[in-house]
């Protein structure tokens, strides 16, 4: 339970990208329904904060192996650093790890989802990112692209990411850049981007970035959160310092949003390559996109309707 009163219906006219609360003030709504998206400093405590980067470097360490986390790495790296930080640059679907998934049942952060979402949330994607120091082939730059293009659910708007800086991230180290406005645009074509460098996994891009659109540049202290629509166009540029850039975060959906078939739309391809990695991980001989995140999604408040 949150301290916020809501009501699931948006409010009339208005506001279309949050409910009706008595949390954000007229000023942060209308912020984010001309922006996409809401920087609320200080939310996550740094003890908090702690707990989530010790548990990180227990799993980069193995010393724990939680059931469905994809750990992705450098592997160019392994040979010099072996089983550690240095390494890894991201740990998605944490789920299972109730460590870390307490991110995701923070009162603090569910009180602010609640305001896109209502009552009945799930957490569908979670993700902490550990940007390492790049190399000039930028292979952990990630592309400008717009995260609903990953999620076969809708409405969007029932969607929210909560980020969370977990040290202070700047244009230096590869901090968000975002394209304010642009969650009122459709969902665009997306692919990997015709880089000479080596692209990560599952890192697309918009095949065609309108430059004009301005970017802002989010710097965040730690602790920051920064809440987000799924059709924001955003990414991250490289990280030129010597250390190592985390947040982590969630992508939240109201358990009244809907699965929908992507065959025949921009996201099929995504859907293919998707089914083909599960598929090698578990030798399973048949998986669909629904199952996976039916796997991914687990309720954090309210009642289980339809994800």
């Amino acid at each position: 339970p949150t301290s916020a009163q809501f009501s699931v219906v948006p409010h009339s006219g208005r506001f279309r990208y949050t409910l009706d609360n008595d949390l954000l003030t007229t000023e942060q709504r209308q912020f984010y329904e001309d922006n996409g998206y809401l920087l609320i400093k200080k939310l996550v405590s740094d003890e908090d904060i702690e707990r989530f980067r010790k548990e990180f470097t227990r799993i980069c360490k193995r010393e724990v192996k939680p059931p469905g986390v994809m750990i992705m790495k450098d592997e160019s790296l392994k040979s010099q650093f072996g089983q550690s930080e240095k390494v890894v640059n991201k740990v998605q679907d944490f789920q299972e790890d109730e460590e870390l998934f307490r991110y995701c049942t923070l009162p603090e952060v569910l009180k602010y989802v609640e305001c896109f979402t209502g009552p009945n949330i799930m957490a569908m994607h979670t993700m902490l990112i550990n940007k390492l120091p790049d190399s000039d082939k930028q292979t952990f730059l990630h592309p400008m692209h717009q995260d609903l293009h990953y999620f076969p659910f809708r409405p969007a708007s029932r969607i929210v990411c909560a980020w969370t800086a977990m040290e202070r991230a700047h244009q230096d180290n590869g901090c968000l850049v975002v394209q304010p406005g642009t969650h009122k645009t459709a969902l665009k074509p997306h692919g990997y981007p015709e880089w000479e460098g080596k692209t990560n996994k599952l890192f697309h891009g918009l095949l065609d970035e309108d430059e004009k659109i301005p970017k802002v540049h989010l710097v965040m202290e730690k602790g920051d959160t920064v809440f987000f629509h799924p059709l924001l166009i955003h990414g991250s540029g490289i990280n030129r310092t010597s250390g190592f850039r985390k947040s982590i975060s969630c992508h939240f959906a109201s358990s009244e949003c809907h699965y929908i078939d992507v065959k025949n739309t921009t996201q099929e391809h995504l859907e293919k390559e998707l089914e083909e990695m599960v598929r090698k991980k578990y030798n399973a001989t048949s998986v669909e996109l629904k199952d996976i995140w039916n796997f991914r999604a687990r309720l954090v408040q309210g009642e289980r309707i339809n994800l």
